[in-house]
C-alpha cells in the first residue's frame, strides 16, 4: 500500500447533530508540532482535537527519525475508527457498575483537510469558526500555525512561538525546561518561554518544532485538565508528566532513552547537582566518569542546608560509595547499615551497575545519581521558581 492514512468517517455525524464541537484542547496545524502536541494532550486524559488543513498523512513523506511515532498515532487513529463503528452494548441499569470508566479512544479527533475562518476569544478559552454556522470551542488553544488570523482576532501587531535556548549553566533557567531541542544541538526550552505574557490558555509553537510538541501538548492538558490558566502551570507535574511518558528534557547526547538509568541521569541532571559537558554545541553527561568532590559540593549544598553541615566535617574526601551513603543518610535523616544493606541488594539487580558493590570505589557519575536521585529526591522534592532558582 503506498498510501496509509486516517479514517475518520466517525467525524461527520458530529457536525450532522451539532453545529459546535466542544473540547478540552484543540490543537491547529499540519506539522510535526502539531501532531506531537495533540497525541500528548491525549495521552495526559484530556479531550483533544487536531484540526489539521492538509489531507491525510502520508507515511511514506514522513522523515525516518519519526516515522514510529506516526506509525503510533496512525495505529491508535484506526483503533478510535473501529472502535466508534462497532455497536455499544445497551446499559444494564439494574446492574449498574459503581466506578464509571472513561474509553480513552474517545479523546482525540482529527479534523483533516479542513480550514478555518476566524480564531476569536470564547470567554477564558477559544472559538474557531469553521464555516458560518460550524465551530470548535476549546478551553485550551495549541496553534502551530499561521498565526495571521489570531493576531488579527487578537489585535496585536505580532506574536512570537516558544524558543529554545542554548544549555549553560551562567544561569539555572535550565532547571525549568519541558523539552530538549536535541535537533539543534544542545538547547532546551523552559515551561515559562512556552507561556505567552497577558494570552491565557494559549500556546504557540514552530510548526516544524517536533520537540516541542509533546511539551505544549502536556502544558495545555495540564490547564484543562485541573481547570485552571496556563500561567498557573505547575513545573515539576508537566516535567513529571513528559518524563513518564519517556521524553528527555534534558539534550545529553551520551545518555539514550534505552539507558537504565535515563530517567535518574536525566532528574538529576534538570537539578544541575551533576552538570554536563558542552563540547562543539553537544551536551555529554559522562555517565561512567568519577564524580568529584568540588562539582557536587556548591549544588548539593545549594538544595539542602544540612548538607553545608556534612561539607564542613568532610574536607576535600573522595566520593566513595561509603562517604556518599554518609552524605545522603545526614541529609536525609535516614539509616547508614540500613541504607547499606539495601543499596547492597539493588545494586546490580535493581540499578544494574556493571561495577562491584565496593564501599571504598569512587562512584561514577551514574552511580551517584542514582543514589542521590532515589535517597534524597532533589528533583522530585525541592521546587525551583521561574527563574530556576531553588525554592528552600
Amino acid at each position: 500500500m503506498k498510501r496509509l492514512f486516517f479514517v475518520f468517517a466517525f467525524i461527520i455525524p458530529l457536525f450532522i447533530h451539532a453545529q459546535t464541537l466542544k473540547t478540552d484542547v484543540l490543537v491547529i496545524g499540519s506539522g510535526d508540532a502539531a501532531y506531537a502536541a495533540s497525541f500528548q494532550s491525549f495521552k495526559s486524559g484530556v479531550k483533544t482535537i487536531l484540526l489539521n488543513q492538509k489531507e491525510q498523512l502520508d507515511l511514506n513523506k514522513i522523515a525516518a527519525t519519526n516515522k514510529a511515532f506516526y506509525q503510533g498515532f496512525l495505529k491508535r487513529e484506526t483503533e478510535n475508527a473501529k472502535s466508534l463503528e462497532t455497536p455499544k452494548p445497551k446499559p444494564d441499569k439494574k446492574n449498574k457498575p459503581k466506578v464509571v470508566l472513561t474509553d480513552s479512544t474517545l479523546l482525540l479527533n482529527v479534523i483533516n483537510n479542513t480550514s478555518y475562518t476566524e480564531i476569536k476569544r470564547s470567554g477564558s478559552g477559544w472559538e474557531v469558526k469553521l464555516t458560518k454556522d460550524k465551530s470548535i470551542k476549546a478551553k485550551i488553544l495549541v496553534l502551530a500555525d499561521n498565526p495571521d488570523k489570531l493576531i488579527a482576532s487578537l489585535k496585536i501587531t505580532s506574536l512570537n512561538p516558544a524558543s529554545s535556548s542554548p544549555l549553560n549553566y551562567s544561569e539555572n533557567t535550565y532547571r525549568t525546561t519541558v523539552a530538549n531541542i536535541a535537533s539543534t544541538g544542545a538547547n532546551f526550552s523552559s515551561l515559562y518561554n512556552l507561556l505567552i505574557p497577558n494570552q491565557e490558555n494559549l500556546l504557540y509553537i514552530p510548526a516544524d518544532q517536533f520537540e516541542l510538541g509533546p511539551a505544549a501538548g502536556a502544558t495545555a492538558a495540564y490547564a484543562a485538565f485541573y481547570d485552571t490558566k496556563t500561567s498557573l502551570s505547575n513545573l515539576k507535574r508537566i516535567q513529571g508528566e513528559l518524563l513518564s511518558y519517556k521524553h528527555a528534557l534534558m539534550p545529553f547526547d551520551d545518555v539514550k532513552l534505552t539507558d537504565s538509568n535515563w530517567l535518574a541521569i536525566q532528574k538529576v541532571g534538570i537539578t544541575g547537582i551533576i552538570k554536563a559537558e558542552i563540547k562543539q554545541n553537544k551536551a555529554y553527561f559522562n555517565p561512567e566518569k568519577e564524580v568529584t568532590y568540588n562539582e557536587i559540593k556548591e549544588p548539593i549544598k545549594e538544595y539542602y542546608y544540612k548538607a553545608q553541615i556534612w561539607f564542613d566535617d568532610h574536607q576535600n574526601i573522595p566520593i566513595n560509595l561509603e562517604n556518599a551513603i554518609s552524605l545522603v543518610c545526614y541529609v536525609g535523616n535516614k539509616s547508614v547499615e540500613a541504607t547499606k544493606a539495601e543499596l547492597q541488594k539493588k545494586w546490580s539487580k535493581n540499578h544494574r551497575f556493571s561495577s562491584k558493590y565496593d564501599l571504598k570505589k569512587v562512584l561514577s557519575r551514574r552511580e551517584f545519581s542514582v543514589i542521590i536521585n532515589e535517597y534524597l529526591k532533589p528533583f522530585d522534592d525541592v521546587n525551583v521558581d521561574k527563574t530556576g532558582r531553588v525554592i528552600r
